[in-house]
């Protein structure tokens, strides 16, 4: 057979989608499902593991036979069943290890277990061409903030990550103190279209001169002191605020997170002297940030290869994409396959 041809059937249940696709090869997607919890989660603020893994038993199979029929194709047909077993929350991905290793064992084909976030990266890959490699790569989501130096897709060697808060973490903390719309990162965008970015000067932390590690517990600390006070004793002014104070914070906060992750990316390219600069994850879907890291690659002559929108958020086409380099060199996982929260 091609390998081209090889039909690897995906799962993704790391956070709050289950998510199921269906590939031929490395690029070819046949399909692709995901059902999205966002609405069961969105009065809590952020994901509640419980209800998580919940939805997501109730929802696997559907969502897996979904895929499997859009693909045109019979459940017997796939080569390979791949799943992210890491990392995450423990109970959600589960869910997804267990329904992948009850598909290889009835079908007697190959399991492969996949990194969560090193599918982010690939999934930057999945419609570029002629990609030249050696890579700086940012993985940039609710969990996740990290670069890495990717030198192949299966060779990610980890520079930097975050020492307390992820971006998108923090994205989903400054909408909570801001009373906007749970996923914090689509809601803060669209309150800063109005507001003005350089309206608040909010720290932005770089811990070093060629430090690549990343610390957003500050910058969220500091939105809070600008609502509730320095010593955080009176009572929120948000709700006494004007539509347009809180666009300045919302549009100063967004900024420096920015500025933040665009330099700590160009920081990492330069030392190690990268011609391709790779951006995924479900923060990789900001605008400005997409706009400026753009900007900061052409000036630099460096090629950047961003995730598509439809792939920022978790979803098992990357999965599987990357499951198809795996196939190749013959990496599979044994049944005893567990889940885990840490990569």
């Amino acid at each position: 057979m091609n390998n081209q041809e090889t039909l690897i059937l995906a799962i993704e249940t790391s956070c709050d989608e289950t998510a199921a696709a269906v590939l031929r090869g490395e690029k070819n997607v046949l399909s692709s499902v995901v059902s999205s919890q966002v609405d069961l989660h969105k009065q809590y603020g952020g994901v509640v593991p419980e209800i998580a893994s919940r939805a997501h038993i109730e929802r696997i199979y559907p969502v897996v036979e979904k895929a499997v029929q859009d693909a045109g194709i019979e459940l017997t047909d796939i080569d390979a069943v791949a799943v992210a077993n890491c990392p995450g929350l423990s109970v959600a991905l589960i869910v997804g290890v267990t329904a992948a290793k009850t598909l290889a064992f009835m079908l007697g084909i190959p399991l492969i277990s996949i990194n969560h976030i090193h599918a982010h990266l690939q999934s930057a890959m999945i419609e570029a061409e002629d990609i030249s490699l050696p890579a700086t790569a940012l993985v940039v989501s609710g969990g996740h903030t990290s670069i890495y130096n990717c030198k192949s897709a299966l060779e990610l060697e980890p520079a930097g990550s975050t020492i307390d808060d992820a971006a998108g973490e923090a994205f989903d903390k400054v909408a909570q103190i801001l009373n906007l719309s749970y996923p914090g990162g689509p809601s803060i965008q669209k309150a800063a279209e109005k507001g003005d970015p350089k309206a608040i000067q909010f720290p932005r932390s770089m811990l070093g001169k060629d430090s690549l590690d990343f610390s957003f517990s500050g910058i969220k600390t500091a939105v809070l002191y600008h609502c509730k006070g320095q010593n955080m004793k009176g009572s929120s002014r948000v709700g006494r605020m004007s539509e347009k104070e809180i666009a300045d914070i919302a549009a100063s906060f967004q900024q420096a997170v920015v500025d933040v992750l665009v330099k700590k990316t160009m920081l990492a390219a330069e030392m190690q002297n990268s011609g391709t600069v790779l951006l995924g994850g479900g923060v990789a879907a900001n605008g400005p940030l997409r706009e400026q890291m753009k900007q900061q690659c052409d000036k630099r002559n460096i090629r950047l290869l961003i995730a598509p929108m439809k792939y920022c958020t978790d979803n098992a086409v990357m999965i599987g994409s990357l499951a198809w380099h795996k196939y190749n060199a013959g990496l599979f996982a044994d049944l005893d396959l567990e889940a885990s929260s840490s990569a």
